[in-house]
This record gives C-alpha cells, structure tokens and sequence, in this order.
C-alpha cells in the first residue's frame, strides 16, 4: 500500500526559479523535444525560452511542493491555463489535479463560466487528463509559437 503525497500548494516565489526551470526542462525533455523538429528544439534551446517565460511570470504561478521540493505549477490569467507542468517523476499522483481545481475555483468565484487551455494533438497524457476533468475540443490550428509542425487543441470547460 502507498501512501498519498503530503503536497504543500502555495504561490511562487523570486527564489523559485531555479526550480520552477529544472521542471519546465524535464517537461520539455519528456514531452516535446522527442516529437520536436530538429530546427525547432534548436531554436527553443537557443532563445532559453523556459528562463524568459519564468522570469517574466514565474511569481504568478501556484506550485506544488512535496518533501520541500518543486515538483509541479500552474499559471493562468483571467480564464485561460497558460501552463500545468509536473515532474515527469510525479505524474499521474494528483498533483495537476490538485492545480487545476484551486485554478478552476478561482476561476468561477472571479466569475467566469469556463476554463480554456491549450495542449496538443500528440500529447495523449494531457488530453486524457483534461478530458477527465471536463474538458472538450473547441477548436484546433497549427501551432505558430515554435514552427513545430504540432496541431494545437483549445480546449474548453464549463465551469460551475
């Protein structure tokens, strides 16, 4: 028998950032970079963008600590997740799950009646996540921030 993570959620800090850039490089490791054009993971890793997008709004995030370390966030504004990264090392242990339900409750007390996010065709884990929490399909475009070639899915939640 396992026993549940004990997960401290709260909002990031200054100081967080060199950890909030170790679990955006380990998602992108395991996620992206394996179905990345050479072109694209070249100028990924050239522009540094995981550093540029957590100092620019790293200390919005909510995230999740376990035994005092990272191992996962949340970044949204008004009614769209920017981003829900977990340590490939705690996935599927109800951490995204924990995230999402602060992000989707602060979203419905804020007053908005959905939730909308992006992922993509290839990413089958983040669907089904998404689509066990009540998220639908409400359109698809290809994707233009990284010239990957990848399908983009907004995806849509009514929230109560």
């Amino acid at each position: 028998m396992t026993s549940a993570l004990a997960i401290v959620i709260r909002s990031a800090r200054v100081a967080d950032a060199v950890a909030l850039n170790a679990i955006l490089h380990d998602t992108y490791e395991t996620t992206w970079l394996p179905r990345m054009t050479p072109a694209a993971a070249e100028v990924f890793r050239d522009e540094d963008r995981q550093a540029q997008y957590v100092a620019s709004r790293g200390t919005e995030f909510l995230v999740a600590e376990c035994g005092g370390e990272l191992v996962g966030f949340v970044d949204w504004e008004a009614d769209f997740v920017n981003a829900l990264h977990v340590r490939s090392n705690y996935a599927r242990r109800g951490i995204g799950g924990q995230l999402m339900d602060l992000v989707e409750a602060a979203m419905a007390k804020a007053g908005f009646s959905v939730a909308r996010l992006e992922t993509d065709t290839f990413n089958t884990q983040s669907r089904a996540f998404y689509k066990g929490r009540g998220y639908v399909e409400a359109d698809r475009y290809p994707e233009t921030e990284w010239d990957s070639g990848f399908t983009t899915l907004l995806l849509v939640k009514a929230l109560n």
